[in-house]
């Protein structure tokens, strides 16, 4: 059971404030104690309207089986948004070109194309060729928190380890990382189900801000070209699949696109987990006894957390970084005995059915020696994440070294969550380390 610590336990929500937001569940129009705590507004819809038709005519599924079912047939349920997108953002907008072209949002031949092209530089040898400079960043992270006495779980240390990843992979210059963050974070909170016009205004600007520094970058690497093995940017530039390279604007959206994946989800993978263990001592507990185990056993530094990939599972289950994915069906179909018109929009809920209890036992329960986890945070099928190896990688050395410098760290303040439904995580964590 989880133990209310000062300022890390998650809000609480009663059975029966949760059936009142699941009876008139809208994604376009949830209260601000959903998004402190979604889980049990999540389990009402799975156990009384686990396909519902919400007032906008889309539908919105929390079973695991029917969100499975849904991510194996890709020839009924399509990932191409320009359909849903164009009333979004408007045709021709910076936002609807780049979340229309980028890898995740399409369907084959395009997504075929540049899913290879991604795989390739992320092969099983260059993901561990990866390890020892991440290692080094994750120690000076450290440092640099231990010299202060603490810092900002986010800001300090989460969100520094994916940016400095992925602008390696594309080959992006120290010097001009720093935009980096706060464009992601545009991007992908233009995602959310209801949009202000700020956040539109802010995500169009992110994504010309973006494009026109790729364009620059691209045409200098042009120029000078990476190893293709390595640099994902110079992969893109020079990859040909069936003889048919990326138009212009295929590679930079791409880029972007890369960049926002990797960075906003593994930030929240981090940041979670570390919040989670201050709830559940118990996981902790288990957590530093493995980590000092494997110290104890003499394992050199490149392979000592490789064996936590089982624990760094369980948070990506328990609190995905990633809530929400979309379908379009493409002709008339079924999904979990409910009939669905061609077009209809599904909103597939990767939070609810990693708490499914039709699939995983005692699912409200953060296990670290959970077997079998057949959780959906990399999503399934032909659009499973393409860099969930590097995720794992990342989770597994920034959670596994934070634990052994700092076994008794603690929150000096309540954490500041995002506020978002499709991306849960936090801005903010300031903590003592200890």
């Amino acid at each position: 059971m989880p133990v209310a610590h000062s300022f890390a336990m998650t809000p609480f929500m009663s059975p029966q404030r949760a059936g009142e937001i699941a009876k008139s569940f809208d994604l376009r129009a949830l209260p601000p104690d959903f998004y402190a705590n979604p889980y049990p507004v999540y389990s009402a819809l799975r156990e009384h309207e686990p396909i519902r038709r919400m007032p906008d005519g889309s539908f919105f599924l929390t079973r695991h089986a029917d969100i499975v079912a849904v991510y194996r047939d890709a020839q009924t349920f399509s990932s191409d948004k320009k359909v849903e997108f164009e009333p979004k953002y408007g045709a021709g907008s910076a936002l609807f070109e780049h979340h229309t072209t980028s890898l995740v949002f399409n369907d084959p031949p395009l997504h075929t194309r540049v899913r290879k092209l991604i795989m390739g530089a992320l092969t099983r040898r260059a993901i561990a060729d990866m390890e020892p400079g991440l290692i080094t960043l994750v120690d000076s992270l450290l440092d640099a928190v231990e010299a202060k006495g603490g810092g900002d779980l986010i800001e300090d240390f989460a969100s520094a380890i994916p940016v400095e990843i992925i602008g390696n992979l594309l080959g992006v210059p120290h010097a001009d990382r720093s935009p980096l963050r706060g464009w992601s974070l545009a991007i992908l909170g233009a995602l959310e189900p209801k949009l202000t016009p700020e956040q539109e205004a802010l995500g169009n600007q992110s994504v010309r801000d973006f494009t026109g520094y790729l364009k620059d970058l691209v045409a200098d690497r042009r120029q000078h070209p990476g190893d293709p093995e390595h640099d994902v940017l110079t992969r893109l530039i020079q990859g040909e699949t069936a003889g048919e390279k990326l138009s212009e604007a295929e590679l930079l959206q791409n880029c972007v696109f890369i960049l926002n994946a990797g960075h906003e989800t593994t930030t929240n993978l981090i940041g979670n987990a570390l919040v989670l263990l201050q709830e559940w001592p118990d996981a902790k507990r288990h957590l530093l006894s493995k980590v000092e185990l494997t110290a104890k056993a003499g394992i050199g530094l490149q392979a000592n957390f490789a064996d936590l990939t089982v624990e760094i599972d369980e948070f990506l289950r328990f609190e995905p970084s990633n809530q929400l994915s979309n379908r379009r069906a493409l002709k008339p179909c079924q999904v979990g005995g409910v009939d669905l018109p061609e077009g209809a929009l599904l909103t597939l809920c990767i939070g609810a059915a990693n708490r499914d209890p039709a699939q995983f036992a005692n699912p409200e329960t953060l296990d670290l020696t959970r077997a079998d986890n057949r959780h959906l945070a990399f999503g399934f099928g032909i659009h499973q994440c393409a860099g969930l190896s590097l995720a794992r990688l990342e989770g597994r050395i920034a959670v596994g070294r934070f634990v052994q410098r700092f076994p008794d760290y603690r929150l000096t303040a309540s954490p500041t969550r995002g506020g978002r439904a499709r991306f849960r995580g936090f801005l903010k964590a300031p903590f003592f380390s200890a």
